[in-house]
This record gives structure tokens, C-alpha cells and sequence, in this order.
């Protein structure tokens, strides 16, 4: 009687077996092809560029003096960044009377952090409606571009309230900034007019640009501009492969590797200026995998720092759709 069951059993499995539809094969995965593309930051990285993997392109570029201010747009936002390529500090002086606010004295200046972390801005939270201090930073000259004072008005879902002036009280302006949610942040010169920077958030990858990093490890504490790779705050994501060739790097790496949104995760550190040539070393072995805007993988290394010829500020890289 057991014997019978079992063959029962056994019949019974090769009938739903052998009723199963057949796995539907899935095609290898084709990668794109390796692709060497370059920008041109200019020699003394005065230009800022935005670049989009998927149609290797640079979609937008501008000088990196034309705006001070970034304010984040969307629609609960309320963050303000500076504009680290020029150095820039902020101090909160904990007045609420904009005009007693005229000299530097006694101020502490912070910097925003190089991760580009919107909880961790040089201005913070300013909704106590204090008096800031803003040290607008160097041109690419090295000339300092002056201190402005400013006070933060207010914020709703459409726009910012901002009312700025020199120290000396000159140069005041109330100002409307308007939010967009097509782009990441708004830009505002202090100057007196607001200004296109960045283009729309969804159609670029990466940032070509100098920044400020902060070099912890220094005593004190240390900010330098360094030139480097920053990655859009939207969507995209990058991990860093410093022990696998660039070669052998493949789609099922994505789920080997750490992944951070952190503006700088490529940052400047593929490049090392050597004292002893005068020049940048490029490290190729430090690669990396991007997350892009639109949820593709690429992998990146970056290849030379010299145009044809000789001149420095021309990122040079590869990479390729995974």
C-alpha cells in the first residue's frame, strides 16, 4: 500500500512538471560601448560645466562668478547654499536690526559641507529671521568680491523673501525668488538679480567645477578650492570601485559596491598635484560606477587632465553604459 502512494506521488509530480510552462530565456545584457569624452574648465577653472552621460554631451556652462546663493526649490524647501567654487562663508550675526549690521567683528564664518548636505549649510536654519553676513569669496584672480549683509524674509511654496544689501547699506534690494521644481535650486546674485545657472534637474549627470573641500585632518581645520567632479543631488548616485579594473567592471558590480548621494562622492581625488613635476598625476585605477538621472549604470575613470596642448582644466574620461 505505501508502495502504491509513492508511485501515486511520483506520477502525480511528473504531472505538474511536465504541465509547467518552460522558463522564458532572458538575453545577455549588451553593454554600450567606451566612450573618451573631455570639458574644458578653462585654465583657471573659471567656467562651471554639466554634462549628461547618456547623450554625451555638456548641456549647460557658466562663469563662476555669476551667482552666491542657491536656494532649494522644491515646494516644502527652504534650504540656502553658497557658492562653493569662490570660497564663500557665511556668518550668522544674531541681530535682528538689518541696519546695525555694518562691519565683520566678532563674526564666526561657517562653510557649507563639500557632501553638498543640505542639513549641514554654512547659513543653516535661518527662520529665527537673524542677520547674515555673507563673505562672497575670489574670483578666479584670487580678488576677494566683497562682504554682503543679508536677512531672510520669508519662504512659502512659490518663492523666497529675501532683503540684502552691502555692509555700508549700499546696493539695497528686497528681492522675490522664485521656485521652480524642474531644477534644483534657484540662483541669486548679490549683486541684485537672479540668474540661470544649472539646467533643469533631470537632464544632467554631472558637474564639472571647482568647490570647497574641507580638509579635516589639518590643524586648524582647513578649507581649500580644489577642481574636481560633483554629482547632481537628483537621483544620481555613485559608488567608488578602487579594486577592480575599469575593464572588468560589469552590470552585476551595481549590487557589489556601496552607493552614496553625496554631491562630491567622485569629487577631486583622481588627480594629485605632483611638486616635483610641476604637474597632475591622474590615478585611472579609481573608478567609478554612476547612478544616472535616468536609472541607468555607467562605469567612469578618468583618463588625463591636459588638453593636446599641455594646458591644464580639460578633464579627460571614460565611460561606458553597463
Amino acid at each position: 500500500m505505501i508502495k502504491n502512494n509513492f508511485s501515486i506521488l511520483i506520477l502525480v509530480a511528473f504531472f505538474f512538471v511536465a504541465c509547467e510552462k518552460e522558463e522564458i530565456p532572458v538575453a545577455a545584457h549588451n553593454p554600450g560601448s567606451t566612450i573618451a569624452s573631455s570639458v574644458f574648465m578653462q585654465s583657471d577653472y573659471s567656467s562651471q560645466l554639466y554634462f549628461d552621460l547618456e547623450t554625451n554631451k555638456m548641456i549647460q556652462q557658466n562663469h563662476k562668478t555669476i551667482w552666491d546663493l542657491g536656494f532649494e526649490t522644491s515646494e516644502a524647501g527652504n534650504k540656502v547654499v553658497l557658492n562653493t567654487s569662490k570660497l564663500m562663508y557665511a556668518a550668522n550675526t544674531q541681530q535682528t536690526n538689518f541696519a546695525n549690521v555694518t562691519d565683520t567683528v566678532g563674526l564666526t564664518f561657517k562653510w557649507d559641507a563639500a557632501s553638498g548636505n543640505l542639513d549641514s549649510t554654512a547659513i543653516g536654519d535661518w527662520t529665527a529671521n537673524n542677520v547674515y553676513v555673507i563673505d562672497r569669496g575670489l574670483d578666479e584672480l584670487g580678488t576677494h568680491q566683497g562682504f554682503s549683509k543679508i536677512e531672510f524674509l520669508a519662504v512659502n511654496t512659490s518663492e523666497y523673501t529675501v532683503h540684502f544689501a552691502n555692509l555700508d547699506g549700499s546696493n539695497d534690494k528686497t528681492m522675490n525668488i522664485t521656485k521652480d521644481a524642474d531644477y534644483n535650486l534657484a540662483f541669486l546674485s548679490l549683486n541684485g538679480n537672479t540668474v540661470s545657472v544649472a539646467p533643469p534637474n533631470e537632464n544632467w549627470d554631472l558637474s564639472f567645477t571647482q568647490y570647497t573641500n574641507i580638509f579635516y585632518d589639518e590643524t586648524p581645520i582647513t578649507p581649500y578650492v580644489v577642481a574636481g567632479c560633483l554629482s547632481n543631488r537628483n537621483k544620481v548616485e555613485v559608488a567608488q570601485v578602487f579594486d577592480k579594473e575599469f575593464e572588468n567592471i560589469v552590470l552585476d558590480d551595481v549590487n557589489n559596491y556601496g552607493f552614496s548621494t553625496a554631491v562630491d562622492a567622485i569629487g577631486y581625488a583622481w588627480k594629485e598635484y605632483d611638486f616635483n613635476t610641476s604637474s597632475y598625476i591622474i590615478f585611472s585605477a579609481k573608478n567609478y560606477i554612476i547612478k544616472s538621472t535616468e536609472g541607468k549604470y555607467y562605469k567612469l575613470h578618468f583618463i588625463d587632465f591636459y588638453d593636446d596642448l599641455g594646458v591644464k582644466g580639460t578633464p579627460t574620461f571614460e565611460f561606458q553604459e553597463l
